[in-house]
């Protein structure tokens, strides 16, 4: 599970941070990768990044504003040039598909492949390849949504050595026991799957939080997250304006960070009236409330690692 950052600016591109968009790619095993937001010039930062256009099966857009949609029907177009048949979902929230059909109609626009836009609410459980996309409205100017990718728990180790220890031999019966199955051995002796396998590895959980003030919906849906992605308009002493405006600052994020007790915070959508040279001081803003924080920047690639047992 891998999270790539495509633009991490708020309002408006900047030089060095395009508007909003991240790419997840949810399994190493596949080439499948998932979009979460899509403003202007989204497709210009696919083509500079290690991914591909036509690999993106689903799009999940946090609210309307533009520097979060802008590029959403470009790119949905240019994907009928690569993605040729292959199927596209996109959720968003009401309004989503007057604003992306009428743009597609408008423009005269004929795709080449089945799309599914789904509008969404507060509440909302998608089931998505296995994965489970918990949604939650967070506080913003029009209805916002944070998203919470759980990946699958995994099967508990099997313990092969206390099974060679009573010489049952490697075989069907092993997977059987990994399964969970209790086995009768033809000497009638029983074997219960629970005395032979580990307790399971929990699946990793990703939080994806839109533009949104400091609020009590984002610490629900982060609870226990590995990575929290949330915004950070603006600096920490700009409490008021970010309030004013619906916006959060880096300290109101790390403090959302520590009360869901996460792994680990990316900061994103930041002003573009911050400096380069001004991030370290953001970020050590942040830090200081949760340490175990990092600001993205344009074409980061941020790994989520799996929990150690025990945490």
């Amino acid at each position: 599970m891998n999270l790539y950052f495509l633009g991490t600016g708020a309002g408006r591109p900047a030089v060095h941070r395009n508007t909003a968009g991240i790419i997840l790619q949810p399994s190493e095993q596949s080439q499948e990768i998932w979009l979460f937001d899509c403003g202007e010039g989204t497709q210009q930062q696919i083509l500079r990044s290690p991914y591909n256009l036509r690999k993106i099966t689903n799009i999940f857009i946090t609210h309307l504003h533009g520097d979060h949609v802008f590029g959403l029907p470009g790119l949905v177009s240019s994907r009928s040039f690569t993605a040729q048949d292959q199927p596209l979902s996109i959720y968003g929230p009401a309004g989503l598909r007057e604003f992306l059909l009428t743009a597609l109609r408008l423009s005269g626009t004929n795709l080449t492949y089945p799309l599914d836009i789904r509008e969404i609410q507060h509440g909302s459980a998608l089931e998505v390849n296995n994965y489970t996309v918990k949604v939650m409205e967070v506080e913003h100017v029009l209805p916002s949504f944070g998203y919470r990718i759980e990946e699958p728990d995994r099967p508990g180790r099997l313990n092969v050595e206390k099974l060679q220890a009573l010489n049952i031999p490697p075989g069907p019966i092993y997977g059987q026991l990994k399964s969970g199955a209790v086995v009768t051995l033809p000497g009638g002796e029983v074997l219960r799957g629970s005395d032979f396998v580990g307790p399971p590895q929990p699946g990793r959980r990703v939080v994806i939080v839109g533009d949104s003030r400091s609020c009590q919906a984002a610490v629900d849906l982060a609870q226990g997250a590995d990575v929290l992605v949330h915004e950070a308009t603006f600096e920490a002493a700009s409490g008021e304006n970010a309030f004013a405006y619906f916006h959060s600052t880096t300290a109101q994020a790390a403090e959302i960070a520590k009360k869901a007790g996460v792994r680990q915070l990316v900061l994103t959508h930041l002003s573009s009236r911050y400096t380069k040279q001004a991030e370290q001081k953001l970020l050590a803003e942040a830090q200081r409330v949760f340490p175990n924080t990092v600001i993205a920047s344009d074409h980061l690639s941020v790994p989520v690692t799996r929990a150690p047992l025990g945490f």
